[in-house]
C-alpha cells in the first residue's frame, strides 16, 4: 500500500463545547496519512493518476472554515469520509490536535483510522 502524508498542517478553526470556543478561532494541527487508490501515478508521472495535495488541503480548508464542531471526535471523522468518499482513498489515519490548551500540555487531541467499507 502506498501512503501519501501531511505533517503538522496547522488552520485556525471554531472548535469547542465551551461559549468562548464558538466566537475565538483555535490553531488545530492535523496529520494525515491516506492510502492511495491505486499505483498508477508511479508508473506514469501524471498528476491525474494521483491524489492532489492541493486538493485536498483546500477541501480541509473548506470544511473547516465553515462548519464549527463541537468535539475532535467528529471534525476528524468528517475529514476522514471525505478523504474516503471524495478522494477514493481506501484508507485513511487522521490525527488532531488542539495547541496549548490545557496548562502543561503541549497537544491534546485524537487519532482514528477509517477504511472504506
Amino acid at each position: 500500500m502506498d501512503i501519501i502524508f501531511l505533517k503538522e498542517f496547522r488552520i485556525k478553526t471554531l472548535i469547542g463545547i465551551y461559549p468562548w470556543e464558538k466566537k475565538i478561532p483555535q490553531t488545530i494541527e492535523l496529520n494525515l496519512e491516506i492510502a492511495l487508490p491505486s499505483q498508477q501515478a508511479s508508473r506514469t508521472d501524471h498528476i491525474e493518476d494521483a491524489l492532489d495535495y492541493s486538493k485536498i488541503v483546500y477541501k480541509i480548508n473548506s470544511m473547516l472554515s465553515q462548519q464549527h464542531f463541537s468535539l475532535l471526535e467528529t471534525l476528524t471523522e468528517n475529514i476522514a469520509q471525505m478523504i474516503l468518499n471524495e478522494f477514493g482513498a481506501p484508507w485513511v489515519k487522521v490525527s488532531a490536535a488542539k495547541l496549548n490548551v490545557i496548562r502543561g500540555v503541549k497537544q491534546l487531541g485524537i487519532c482514528i483510522e477509517r477504511s472504506r467499507q
